[in-house]
């Protein structure tokens, strides 16, 4: 296999151009298997490359001359800004011409340009938003995490065989074990929802299905893929965040309040700082949407450099691994029953 080219929205987020830029050298740096497209308003993007060594044949610049803002109605925006960052980069993948696509723009955009440029696979019936976020044991897959705030008993079967395959062959876990997001671990326990999915996912064949996870245990790691609707994932997602926030701003602000806990907190910045990196999302990369015929891969909209590059790279293990062929495969064995 050939180099990777991904098309990277150099103008989505909060950080841009910079950080996606900055980003994109830092992954052709890393990994010899890239080629990176950054795809916006091409004099932003050439001066800020300017301030780097790179090799010019693995990078390259696409003009776009639209940006898709984060308060725009995401269909609307989609339809009359044909040439956003967002909507080239995705027509780049859509005609062969990338074989991915990242961004930390608009959701409801990438959403949106998803399903009407790169379109799904057949027999997808809904494409989630599936991110890894960090446990005790490392890291657990969320989906959906925000792509599909309703979704039907199908929708979340099919999101369970997808999250397992992304998991076994991208994170590497073997025999992913798939839990279902539940207010209690009882079989009998859940909405209508929960109650309709559960047992459809103890039949399913070709995943490790072990129950119902409440949502105080996901921080410790049991369960590889949690299965939700995107209403509720997303809600478990931005709590998780915040609280990480409040909590690791707390520890250094009691860490800091003595003259006794300053030396004690110098004395343990090695291990603290090693520890507080193993629930860092951005050492994760972003959030595939997976289902489409090819990759999509959301960032946080205040990504940096090291979440746009590990991102980027990601993609890389996507394709290699096949991820959408073993997809096509599972989906259409259901299709065939």
């Amino acid at each position: 296999m050939g180099c990777i080219r991904v098309a990277v929205d150099a103008m989505g987020g909060d950080n841009a151009p910079r950080e996606i830029v900055k980003g994109a050298v830092l992954a052709v740096s890393k990994s010899d298997k890239l080629k990176v497209i950054l795809v916006g308003i091409e004099k932003q993007v050439n001066d800020e490359l300017a301030g780097y060594e790179y090799d010019r044949d693995r990078i390259s610049v696409v003009n776009a001359t639209e940006i898709i803002g984060f308060n725009e109605p995401p269909a609307i925006a989609v339809k009359s800004k044909r040439d956003s960052s967002i909507v080239v980069a995705m027509k780049l993948v859509k005609n062969n011409e990338a074989d991915a696509f990242v961004s930390a723009g608009s959701t409801g955009a990438i959403l949106v340009g998803g399903l009407g440029y790169i379109g799904r696979i057949k027999g997808v019936e809904r494409t989630p938003l599936a991110t890894v976020i960090p446990t005790e044991k490392g890291g657990s897959l969320l989906i959906d995490c925000g792509a599909n705030v309703d979704a039907r008993s199908s929708h979340l079967v099919q999101f369970a065989k997808m999250g397992s395959l992304y998991m076994e062959n991208v994170c590497k876990v073997d025999r992913p074990k798939v839990g279902i997001v539940n207010i209690g671990t009882e079989e009998e326990k859940g909405n209508a929802l929960v109650k309709e999915t559960y047992p459809l996912l103890n039949e399913c064949e070709g995943i490790n299905f072990c129950g119902s996870v409440e949502a105080r245990d996901i921080p410790k790691g049991d369960f590889d893929v949690i299965v939700c609707e995107g209403f509720v994932g997303n809600v478990i997602l931005k709590l998780y965040e915040g609280l990480a926030k409040t909590l690791i701003k707390k520890i250094k602000a009691g860490m800091m309040s003595t003259k006794l806990s300053t030396f004690g907190a110098l004395l343990s910045k090695k291990a603290l700082k090693t520890t507080l990196k193993d629930f860092d999302v951005s050492e994760y990369g972003g959030a595939p949407l997976l289902g489409l015929k090819s990759l999509a891969v959301k960032t946080h909209g205040s990504s940096e450099a090291i979440e746009i590059c590990n991102s980027i790279i990601q993609c890389v293990t996507f394709v290699e691994n096949n991820i959408n062929d073993k997809i096509k495969e599972c989906i259409s064995k259901g299709i065939d029953k």
